[in-house]
């Protein structure tokens, strides 16, 4: 390959910009080393020889007047220690530098390097060592060396002024920092230079999903270490617990950024990140052991970390024991550093309570002190407990459950159920128990449901329960502090369908609905959350404020152990008092069926083996009912698809839409990308196969309002695949792919008919790839295909998308998701609309509205129109015409052409030209064509030739009746005959006396309306006078 002088010459440049850059380091990192080297040679030679005239008058330095340390390590690896003194010149006598420990020398954790022997020392009690790291754990303010840079979007259409994030930041909470709330950028950075490789691990909460949280590391040349996506992108934490992130670090200098970018796409304010205990390891050596910070101790020496204090203690800096409170007047929480007072008690230090049912059933309302009691009964103005209710009969047990005489509830043994009230009893023949949960009394908490509370500060709330039980609902406690997370967890192990079920295909496993209500005066949020197979815990749905009483239902569509959970936080903000205890959230009911170690409070019929007595329960096959009449198997009729896990009666086989059919399990509607429709006599058909694979549309950009740019990417699986979802969204940021308990890779990912992600571009926010979040699905099931306007309560808005032709109608294809929402109580539903566009391609183009760029006019119907040639009705024998050409010799020859224009595809295709024999016309029938026509020319002409001569007769006879009476005096019975030619014009023409009529006598007699009598007369009339003229 050939190197033109132009690229030598440039990469001659670019190489020695690269030598002078090296060089310039080089000569930094040599300077330093020189200038320890001058320190040391100015302590070692230059003072003692410079103060040899007045040495007399100094005094020999002590070890307290001087300190040592280590000069940078040379190209050999090894060092020198040299004593470097506190007050140049004011002592003499320093220790002479002797050569040092190997540049990767370091202690274990709990020692420390006592320079003086360079020997590893054990820390004392009351102190602390990471050996060859560092840890950070105290957050008053921001420590040395740490550095926090905030960047504005960029890449907004108003490129909004820098300044407006100039004063973004991580904020310092004490024990934890918080990042930014805004959308700006903000990075937390820190370098450290490694002799070693080593690790950085750290503590963070990280839930909420509008906030990318990214963890990266670049080398002094700026380049980003190579690290894989799972350690770059942070994963998100469940409410209220602390996550631990950590990554291996290479030897030399390392910069640690945290970064954080939030985009506003709703008006929920954000839950920001909470990052502690920041550890580095890999470090040179520790010169001195670090005194535990206030509220913390170590009480043996060698310590490698401090312990918090107990509740009721408090410890200052660097101790070896942590200190009583007075508990009588003070108090003082876990890792307190100091006693606080206790104020006298009010009505929000104490709450009400049911008592456990006793050996009588009877329980009674008492009230409690909230632990940890902080307050003084006995003070000016407190309050006291009110005294507990009346007893009263303890609340029924919840279905699935009996009392057998005791205080207690238990499950009902299997094959039996009960409602509660009754004693547990077999299910009848040909039944089979409904396994689930249905807690509606809550005298005490179910055995498989736990509830805890979760500090943001302390990671836990001091063993505090988060929810107290109070008779027809449980309610959230009151916690320690207000920002508190109040956790309830309902543990299921599994999913087990009923007997008869056992064999569909349906995705869903079971359900689990609640119903509750929150009455709140801050800020306070509701979550609920699901965890499947201890993966993580992803927020399925929150509310914020207060809520009326309503219930909401999930779909499981996984067969797998599930933790749901429910968490209450009163406010966000950094709180270490109660002061909207009074906010709360109450659950009534939680219902969960088809639990796999649930209880039956009633029995439902099952398909049996046969109809003999006794025959056992069996599961249907896929796409099966039970007949009501035999209870046994019979399949549903075709396009049907059963709903759900209840298969009793043929009737819950329910029919699919139109233009849809059910696959062979009767599990799911779906289009076979064909269609057909007849309007006027006329069927058109459709195929739609083309557009079978999955197509996709990014709309936008759109911008929040603090300027980032998003666009909203939409996936649509139209047709085809025997109903498989194959629209698919991925979030590549928040749930990172990681191993579940087998062993398995699992990706993060949405699977639906039509699916939604939002898409932040790299550009702008300082990232180096694209992010895809908050992926959402938007249709779950397949409506129908028609030229409709409406199908099941979903309404096309045809005047969205303006059609230039109406000759071809365009198809609606409608899908609905019936996951609720807080903003769609109904769900979502979404039409996709398909237009017959020859100009497109096989594939077309899928457009949104332009007065909806995001898909949606209201949030909960989305509207798509898909341009496509495969959109147009596939081509019949009325889409083309015949055109036949002229015969000539004697062949005759016919062509077919497309109607334009055409607005069709595929179907028939245009027939070949057809040629056929003619016949030309016969001699005769030319020249008896040709006589007709010149017969025709000549009676036209006689016509033509009377006409003109009659009217000159009847101007000569005009006139001779006018000149009658002075010209022609004649008898009465002589007549008077004028000779033709007479009078002006002179022409010869002879006076006829004629025996027959003559032509010219019949033309006048029609010309004058005369007498129509066959006489040879014309009348003439004169004045007083009436002549004739007879033939």
């Amino acid at each position: 390959m050939l190197t033109s002088p132009a690229d030598m010459m440039g990469r001659s440049r670019y190489s020695v910009q690269q030598e002078m850059e090296r060089t310039r380091k080089n000569i930094v990192r040599h300077r330093r080393r020189y200038i320890l080297y001058y320190m040391a040679w100015i302590c070692c030679v230059f003072i003692p020889n410079a103060s040899s005239a007045s040495a007399a008058h100094l005094r020999q330095c002590k070890e307290t007047d001087y300190y040592f340390q280590y000069t940078e390590c040379d190209s050999t690896g090894s060092r020198w220690r040299v004593a470097i003194p506190l007050n140049p010149g004011a002592c003499t006598g320093l220790p002479d530098p002797v050569q040092g420990t190997e540049c990767t020398f370091s202690c274990k954790a709990g020692e420390f390097l006592e320079m003086s022997a360079q020997e590893c020392t054990q820390c004392a009690a009351g102190t602390y060592s990471l050996g060859s790291g560092l840890r950070f754990d105290e957050w008053d303010d921001i420590p040395p060396g740490f550095s926090s840079l905030a960047t504005s979007p960029d890449n907004s259409p108003n490129q909004q002024d820098a300044s407006t994030c100039s004063s973004a930041k991580w904020v310092v909470q004490g024990s934890y920092l918080e990042s930014n709330r805004d959308e700006c950028t903000v990075s937390l950075i820190y370098t450290v230079h490694l002799k070693k490789p080593g690790s950085v691990s750290f503590d963070y909460q990280y839930v909420d999903n509008s906030i990318f949280f990214e963890f990266f590391i670049q080398n002094d040349q700026c380049q980003e270490m190579d690290q894989d996506s799972n350690k770059k992108w942070i994963k998100l934490t469940s409410h209220g617990e602390w996550g631990t992130h950590s990554v291996n670090l290479n030897s030399g200098t390392n910069i640690l950024y945290w970064r954080t970018s939030r985009v506003t796409l709703g008006s929920k304010a954000a839950k920001p990140v909470l990052l502690k205990n920041i550890q580095i390891e890999g470090v040179a050596y520790t010169s001195e052991c670090f005194p535990c910070k206030p509220g913390t101790f170590s009480r043996t020496p060698g310590s490698s970390s401090c312990e918090p204090c107990p509740r009721d203690t408090y410890s200052g800096r660097g101790a070896s024991s942590c200190t009583p409170c007075n508990t009588k007047t003070h108090y003082a929480s876990e890792g307190s550093a100091m006693c606080k007072s206790k104020n006298p008690c009010t009505e929000k230090d104490y709450i009400q309570n049911y008592s456990t049912c006793d050996k009588d059933g009877k329980t009674q309302v008492i009230y409690k002190w909230v632990e940890p009691k902080i307050c003084l009964e006995t003070a000016a103005g407190a309050v006291t407990l009110p005294p507990s209710g009346q007893r009263e009969p303890c609340p029924p047990c919840n279905p699935g459950f009996y009392n057998n005489d005791t205080a207690t509830c238990s499950p009902c043994p299997p094959g039996t159920y009960s409602d509660g009230v009754k004693a547990c009893q077999p299910c009848p023949a040909g039944t089979e128990p409904v396994l689930g949960y249905e807690y509606k009394w809550w005298n005490v908490l179910p055995a498989n449901m736990k509830t805890s509370c979760f500090n943001v500060a302390n990671n836990n709330c001091d063993g505090l329960n988060g929810w107290e039980v109070a008779g027809d609902h449980v309610q959230s406690g009151a916690g320690r502090s207000d920002n508190d997370y109040l956790i309830l967890t309902l543990r299921v192990p599994g999913f087990k369908l009923p007997v008869s079920v056992q064999g569909a295909s349906g995705s869903e496993y079971g359900r689990i609905t609640f119903e509750f209500e929150s009455s709140c005066s801050a800020d306070c949020e509701f979550y609920f959350m699901t965890d499947v197979n201890r993966r993580s815990t992803n927020v399925v749905e929150s509310w914020d404020g207060s809520k009326t009483k309503q219930s909401y239902t999930h779909i499981m569509t996984e067969n797998s152990s599930v933790a749901f959970t429910w968490a209450f936080q009163r406010t966000s903000q950094a709180s270490d008092v109660r002061q909207y205890v009074n906010d709360m959230v109450k659950i009534y009911s939680v219902t969960v069926t088809n639990a796999m170690d649930g209880v039956a409070s009633a029995c439902r019929a099952c398909a049996l083996q046969s109809q003999k007595a006794g025959s056992s329960c069996v599961p249907c096959p896929a796409g099966h009912y039970i007949d009501k009449e035999t209870n046994l198997c019979q399949e549903c009729p075709p396009n049907t698809v059963l709903s759900g896990h209840h298969i009793y009666g043929k009737e819950t086989c329910q029919p699919c839409g139109p233009g849809s059919k059910s696959n062979k399990e009767h599990s799911v509607c779906f289009s076979d990308c064909s269609f057909t429709y007849t309007d006027q006599n006329r069927t058109l058909r459709y195929d739609f196969s083309a557009l079978t694979s999955a197509g996709s549309i990014m709309n936008g950009p759109s911008f929040t309002a603090k300027g980032t740019k998003y666009y909203h990417l939409f996936n649509i699986s139209l047709c085809g695949a025997e109903g498989h979802k194959a629209a698919v969204c991925r979030d590549n940021v928040t749930d990172l792919p990681n191993e579940d308990a087998e062993g398995g890779q699992l990706g993060s990912s949405v699977e639906a008919f039509l699916c939604q992600s939002t898409i932040i571009p790299s550009e702008g926010r300082g990232l180096r790839t694209a992010l895809s979040s908050q992926s959402i699905s938007l249709a779950d099931t397949f409506q129908g295909a028609t030229v409709e306007k409406s199908l099941n309560g979903i309404t096309a808005r045809p005047e969205l998308f303006p059609s230039p032709s109406e000759r071809i109608p365009d198809v609606h294809f409608f899908y609905r998701s019936p996951q609720v929402t807080t903003s769609c109580q109904k769900g979502r539903n979404a039409v996709v609309s398909l237009r017959c566009n020859p100009k497109k391609t096989a594939r077309g183009d899928i457009s949104v509205p332009s007065e909806c760029p995001a898909g949606t006019c209201d949030g909960c119907t989305f509207h798509f129109l898909w341009e496509s040639s495969s959109a147009c009705p596939r081509c019949t024998n009325v889409d083309y015409h015949a055109i036949e050409g002229a015969c000539k010799g004697g062949v005759q020859d016919t062509v077919y052409m497309w109607t334009e224009p055409r607005l069709c595809t595929g179907g028939l295709t245009l027939p070949l030209k057809r040629t056929s024999p003619c016949e030309a016309i016969d001699f005769w029938l030319k020249v008896g064509a040709g006589l007709g026509a010149f017969c025709a020319v000549l009676l036209v002409s006689l016509t033509f030739y009377f006409w003109k001569k009659n009217k000159k007769l009847e101007y000569k006879y005009s006139k001779l009746v006018m000149t009658a009476n002075k010209e022609c005096e004649l008898p009465a019975a002589d007549s008077c005959a004028i000779m033709e030619g007479e009078g002006e014009e002179n022409e010869e023409e002879d006076v006829v006396y004629a025996n027959k009529p003559s032509l010219l006598a019949k033309l006048k007699t029609i010309a004058t309306k005369g007498n129509k009598k066959s006489s040879e007369a014309v009348q003439l009339k004169f004045s007083n006078t009436e002549k004739s003229v007879w033939g």
